[in-house]
């Protein structure tokens, strides 16, 4: 299906008639098949008077439209030189209507509490070149930095979610993230964000969350509160630059809108710095991670994979993925080389409930297995359980690697594309035919 970007102004250019310098521009948009089709949102952009179009500006992202005051906040921030020039995008969740203009569906949870990227993935797509279309009304074009230090996102509730993995998984948009009573809990997948946090590589975040006590506002998916505190810990579990407000507070913006100027003010106070990774207590990545690596690329052609399958050191066992299924399969391998004993041994963590791609994986000298998934590369030790993820080289999806090797000192990804990935890591190359030493069953 050819995609196609529909676009509706149904306001041309409204300024603000308060004292408050600045100017809002709204309009509608109608979103391609490709996201969320069918849907429809309202749009709201916030233009400082500081703003002159004659460089990009940083980036302010609100869900579910204007709350806690942000305008005004932002231009006594803006204006008092505690925050870069801004612009704000307030965007609500998509609605579907019938011929009659009738609503059909609330896309506010199916677009909001998902765990994966695709909705961060839609706003780049579809929202941003939407607003880098406009005019202000001096005329001047409106641009966007693309850095993520330039680049804050929040939300409360969904909302708040909604925020917090759009930073997770683009914190090359957005290094700066405020969640208030975010949905952390049994809905959609939102209570396993705390083990990803504490399983996952360090990434340039810095959070804020808020919630309070009395924050139980549907008991049938979790306690919203301990949802949040149990985030919290992962984060600093992994070392995030985060703060938090734990209050007596009910599920609400009351709150949020207490401290907005305080927590606006922080996430800017050292810009234009970038967020930086922090320390893991992750004993596997502690050991593994080497300070200052990252990806590094270079062209190479190669052939085309086999199927993906990984052999054990000691060449008694393989790895691999069964069609339809997130866990990977063990067999113990006889004399004859047949595989036998087959169980679903390699437990796989995943984005929205969503089968994953697996397309490369390989054993490390100390028995553990590395699997190239569009979750991440993650690390399973010798008992089937995932210790660590490491990202994926920027750009590059799972689906395009067709192999993984593990090295003294390193690993490296071939991709279809005729790209060889490394980085530096502190790890061994398996050694044929040698048991790796046993981690135990603890």
């Amino acid at each position: 299906m050819r995609f196609q970007f529909l676009v509706m102004v149904l306001t041309a250019l409204i300024v603000s008639t308060s004292a408050s310098a600045h100017e809002i521009i709204k309009g509608s948009i109608k979103s391609s098949d490709r996201f969320y089709p069918g849907t429809e949102r309202e749009v709201q952009v916030y233009v400082p008077d500081a703003y002159d179009g004659s460089s990009p500006a940083c980036l302010y992202v609100g869900l579910d439209g204007i709350l806690c005051n942000a305008p005004q906040v932002m231009d006594s921030l803006i204006a008092a030189h505690k925050m870069p020039v801004t612009i704000g995008i307030f965007l609500q969740p998509g609605v579907i209507k019938d011929r009659d203009g009738n609503v059909t569906r609330y896309n506010r949870s199916n677009e909001f509490d998902m765990t994966s990227d695709k909705f961060v993935s839609f706003f780049e797509a579809e929202i941003i070149p939407w607003v880098e279309r406009l005019h202000t009304a001096q005329g001047f074009p409106i641009k966007l930095s693309r850095r993520g230090a330039d680049g804050m996102i929040f939300g409360l509730s969904s909302g708040g979610i909604a925020a917090f993995t759009a930073a997770w998984h683009r914190p090359d948009m957005f290094g700066r993230v405020f969640s208030g009573v975010g949905t952390f809990v049994a809905m959609r997948g939102g209570n396993e964000l705390q083990a990803i946090v504490r399983k996952s590589e360090p990434r340039p975040l810095r959070v804020f969350l808020q919630d309070g006590t009395n924050d139980v506002w549907n008991p049938l998916f979790g306690h919203w509160y301990e949802g949040n505190r149990m985030l919290a810990t992962a984060l600093d579990f992994a070392g995030y630059d985060a703060r938090y407000d734990w209050s007596d507070c009910y599920h609400g913006v009351k709150r949020a809108s207490e401290i907005f100027p305080q927590v606006m003010e922080w996430m800017w106070h050292d810009w234009p710095e970038a967020p930086k990774c922090g320390t893991t207590q992750n004993n596997l990545l502690d050991t593994m991670l080497v300070a200052g690596s990252s990806w590094q690329s270079e062209i190479r052609t190669f052939a085309e994979p086999l199927e993906p399958h990984a052999i054990y050191p000691s060449t008694k066992i393989v790895a691999r993925p069964r069609r339809g299924d997130n866990c990977l399969w063990q067999y113990t391998i006889d004399e004859n080389g047949y595989e036998q004993n087959g169980q679903p041994f390699y437990w796989l963590h995943n984005y929205d409930n969503s089968l994953l791609t697996v397309s490369a994986l390989e054993f490390d000298g100390a028995g553990n297995l590395w699997v190239v998934t569009n979750a991440g590369i993650q690390i399973c030790d010798q008992n089937g359980r995932v210790r660590g993820i490491l990202m994926l080289p920027d750009g590059v999806d799972a689906a395009d690697v067709i192999k993984i090797a593990v090295m003294d000192g390193g690993i490296s990804l071939w991709s279809k594309k005729d790209v060889k990935y490394t980085r530096k890591l502190n790890v061994t190359a398996p050694t044929p035919f040698v048991t790796p030493k046993s981690q135990g069953q603890g």
